[in-house]
């Protein structure tokens, strides 16, 4: 089964060997609200760990998210630009934002785990 590690920003990742699928979780699309447009990074575009990879606006803010760990985009889900709600209706499934083949698998380890990403967010 895959691995989910989370970010303290509320980015999720979820390893797939040395690809990554990213998103943002349930809690970060709650605070945000509904999303009403994102803006996906380039394939091909290599990224370090913690820098901004994607833009998301919602009707209360705009917010961005950062490359969970450091490594190059392979896919995007560009279904996104067309229907950004998706994120708010599935943010851990339909609404992930891209796919990095990750540099550094040992960066996941830096990374949260469920109970203590759980433990944050109720603080």
């Amino acid at each position: 089964m895959a691995t989910i590690k989370f970010t303290q920003d509320h980015e999720w990742i979820r390893g797939e060997g040395d690809t990554g699928v990213v998103g943002i979780t349930d809690f970060a699309q709650e605070e945000l609200g509904d999303l009403v447009y994102v803006e996906l990074p380039e394939v091909g575009k290599h990224f370090a760990q913690g820098k901004e990879a994607a833009v998301i606006e919602s009707v209360k803010a705009a917010a961005d998210l950062k490359a969970p760990v450091s490594g190059t985009i392979t896919e995007v889900n560009s279904s996104l630009n067309e229907e950004p709600g998706k994120v708010n209706a599935d943010p851990m499934g339909a609404g992930w934002f891209f796919k990095i083949k990750i540099a550094d698998v040992g960066e996941l380890d830096g990374l949260l785990d469920e109970a203590a990403y759980k433990a944050l967010v109720r603080k």
